[in-house]
């Protein structure tokens, strides 16, 4: 039978694991909020062009 303690004890974590993990939090991923910032920081600008021209008239 299997005794559960003495396992754990030897249990060693997977170094790939560890590098996988760290690789991954160390990388600046995007996602979709940070594209929608960006979709709307490059449509902000048509914007105020088109509220200056409606103040102009």
């Amino acid at each position: 039978m299997l005794n559960y303690e003495e396992e754990l004890k030897k249990f060693k974590p997977c170094l790939d694991v560890d590098e996988v993990e760290d690789a991954i939090y160390s990388r600046d991923l995007t996602d979709v909020i940070d594209i929608l910032k960006e979709m709307m920081k490059n449509d902000r600008p048509e914007q105020e062009n088109e509220t200056e021209a409606e103040k102009e008239e």
